[in-house]
């Protein structure tokens, strides 16, 4: 599907129907990242309208001259919510980058947002604290079938390397990645921090917020995301084990559970 604004066009995917949640991925992928992990959570999970866009630059939405900044880029999320979400109540989903988006999203909509879920999320790009990249697991058979260039990619970000991974990895994370346009990606990330704190808030935010980290995640690490939890007074922080960035891959079971009670959440504090 595409949304024409004024100035882009957003390539986006829409699932079921019943509570809007808006799916934001990460930095160089595209919105198969969200829709991977996030789809099998709805197969018995009625009323739900899932919203997966693809960022600019990122899968089918192409970089716009005029988006320089990380400010642009929620600009871009902001106009597609008007387009899309006209005056409607809805819940946040976002990945790495585009958790960072959310939280930005969330300062700016702060009325219109009823639950938040933040994976491996960016706090900002500056003095992140980072743990050491750690394999944990190897499977040195299987990896001997990848062709070189597929060993090298998947090997970089997996803490837990085997097949169940790499065909996850490949078909939610890899699939966008090699599509990005990383000389308009490289232009954002020279202003990739916000221009504004997006907390505080002038009140807390009292909807069910999912915080998940990776404690191997070596790409945004776990310490700085610990520094924004008081800011949610109704928000879970979970620090996973035998995960790095792809958390939501690599602890899918935990991903699936910890997810699912929050959708709960989300749900009972709309019916109230």
């Amino acid at each position: 599907m595409e949304c024409k604004l004024d100035s882009i066009t957003i390539h986006y995917e829409v699932r079921g129907s019943g509570i809007p949640i808006l799916m934001l991925h990460g930095y160089s992928c595209d919105h198969q990242l969200m829709m991977g992990c996030m789809e099998p959570l709805f197969e018995e999970r009625l009323g739900w309208q899932r919203i997966y866009i693809d960022l600019p630059g990122m899968g089918l939405t192409k970089g716009e001259d005029w988006i320089n900044s990380t400010d642009d880029m929620l600009s871009v999320v902001e106009q597609f919510v008007d387009a899309e979400l006209p005056g409607q109540r809805f819940v946040l989903a976002g990945a790495s980058y585009g958790g960072y988006l959310a939280r930005g999203l969330l300062s700016k909509r702060f009325e219109q947002i009823d639950g938040m879920l933040l994976i491996c999320p960016v706090v900002r790009k500056e003095k992140r604290k980072l743990p050491m990249f750690t394999v944990l697991e190897r499977d040195e058979v299987f990896l001997k079938k990848l062709q070189p260039k597929q060993v090298e990619e998947f090997t970089a970000m997996h803490v837990v390397q085997d097949r169940y991974n790499w065909e996850r990895f490949e078909a939610e994370i890899l699939s966008g990645v090699q599509s990005a346009d990383y000389s308009f990606l490289e232009r954002i990330r020279q202003q990739y921090d916000f221009t504004f704190k997006p907390e505080p808030f002038p009140r807390p935010y009292e909807k069910p917020v999912l915080i998940l980290t990776g404690r191997q995640d070596h790409v945004v690490g776990y310490h700085n995301q610990w520094e924004i939890v008081e800011h949610y007074p109704r928000a879970s922080f979970a620090l996973l084990d035998r995960a790095g960035h792809n958390l939501q891959i690599e602890q899918s079971q935990l991903f699936n559970a910890l997810v699912n009670e929050w959708l709960d959440q989300v749900e009972k504090n709309a019916i109230s």
